[in-house]
């Protein structure tokens, strides 16, 4: 088939070329051409792109040019851009057949309605909510653990079915809804993981204050079928931009159809207090003097696998810091280029390119992101090169009883 990708979106690109890799045609319209390099950081995209660029099924055009004759048209366009999707489907040229849209992007509830009017009966409209996990992109498209297929036409739910069958032969993981259901299950989707990682944050803070090991907690959540292990493990707060941003859009949602409801908004607010947690561990530890102090950060991005910082607990923590008078030296083995750019040029902020660089007189370390290559560094190392030999562990990746055996103190999430 020919089918046209608008967007340039991570979605949009990953969908180009998982789809292209099946063998259909695709034309990926973007507004700015990126090479597939700048998404090195997503493991097999980019030679995903480069490949099907090669054989010829993967092409690139503006993102204004018009389809042609295709079989598809594919909106994964970034949540701002609903007059762009809307300029689109007003310009879609007149077709022998029907237009078949499937709009992945991010849209708020009763868009995907919205968008299906503009098509004034002249092909069909559906909702493939975006579901990838990012650092994981290519796989969660490849190896779906669901769809949500929002469709009232029949025939436009068989023909994404075939779009879709090389990545659902396992089992059917396909779930027809309606459009709104679709739109609204992708948000209530995200609401309960971040309820859940709120809830695992709270309770944390409470063990801390009852001698309780949260760790030996969640192992015992985890253990109930009725519960599951999935989202508790407690931390210093999620970021991430689609993942915040749906959580937002849910709670003000919630808001907008007057019903009062409050959890959503305390769930934001538990997951911005708890990024500053660990400032707040240190600040207690050094008797609120921090003046003058090194501190190092092992972690930036909001999770591992990417370079994005996007409401990432390390910018909070960050301004908490500087506003203390504290020298701050982080390391991260992707998201450094993204945190100068945010911060700027500062002389009480140094980045490095080795983890133990970053550490030397320190006054104390506190990891923010749990990359691989964290979670069993040289703690004689660190012992010999810190000032201080302080440990602030904001994923709980370390053994509290092995650190401390090694000389040093520990603070961690609901384990102190």
């Amino acid at each position: 088939m020919f089918i046209d990708v608008y967007g340039d979106t991570l979605c949009a690109r990953v969908a180009a070329a998982c789809l292209a890799s099946t063998g259909h045609q695709v034309l990926a319209h973007v507004a700015q051409p990126q090479s597939p390099e700048s998404y090195a950081s997503e493991p097999g995209l980019a030679q995903m792109l480069q490949s099907q660029q090669r054989a010829g099924r993967l092409q690139w055009c503006e993102l204004g040019q018009s389809p042609t004759a295709s079989a598809a048209i594919w909106l994964a366009l970034a949540p701002g851009d609903v007059l762009q999707a809307e300029a689109i489907l007003r310009d879609l040229p007149g077709s022998d057949g029907r237009w078949l849209v499937v709009n992945q992007s991010n849209f708020p509830v009763g868009t995907s309605e919205s968008l299906a009017g503009l098509l004034n009966g002249a092909g069909e409209l559906v909702c493939l909510p975006d579901l990838l996990v990012e650092g994981s992109a290519l796989n969660s498209f490849q190896c779906p653990d669901q769809w949500l297929l929002g469709s009232d036409s029949e025939q436009a739910q068989a023909l994404v079915r075939e779009l879709l069958r090389p990545f659902n032969r396992l089992r059917d993981v396909i779930q027809p809804m309606s459009l709104r259901e679709a739109e609204f299950t992708k948000l209530a989707i995200v609401g309960m993981l971040a309820t859940r990682l709120s809830y695992m944050n709270d309770m944390a803070n409470l063990a801390d204050t009852l001698g309780v090991d949260i760790e030996q907690v969640r192992r015992g959540m985890g253990a109930d079928p009725r519960i599951g292990e999935a989202y508790l493990y407690p931390g210093c707060g999620f970021g991430g931009q689609a993942f915040s941003r749906d959580v937002m859009r849910l709670a003000d949602t919630v808001k907008d159809q007057g019903l009062g409801g409050q959890l959503l908004q305390q769930v934001l607010h538990i997951n911005e207090l708890q990024k500053e947690l660990l400032f707040r561990k240190l600040w207690r530890h050094y008797g609120t003097r921090l003046q003058g102090r090194r501190v190092a950060i092992w972690g930036a991005a909001f999770k591992p696998g990417t370079e994005r910082i996007d409401n990432a607990p390390v910018l909070r923590l960050l301004d908490a810091l500087w506003a203390q008078g504290v020298q701050v030296h982080v390391h991260d083995p992707q998201a450094l280029p993204t945190l100068a750019k945010w911060a700027g040029p500062r002389d009480d902020l140094v980045l490095h390119d080795a983890p133990y660089a970053a550490a030397e007189q320190a006054d104390a370390l506190l990891l923010l992101t749990e990359w691989k290559q964290y979670w069993s560094p040289d703690f004689l190392r660190l012992h010999q090169i810190m000032r201080s030999p302080l440990l602030l562990d904001g994923r709980n990746i370390w053994n509290p009883q092995f650190v401390r055996q090694q000389g040093f103190e520990y603070y961690g999430v609901g384990r102190d």
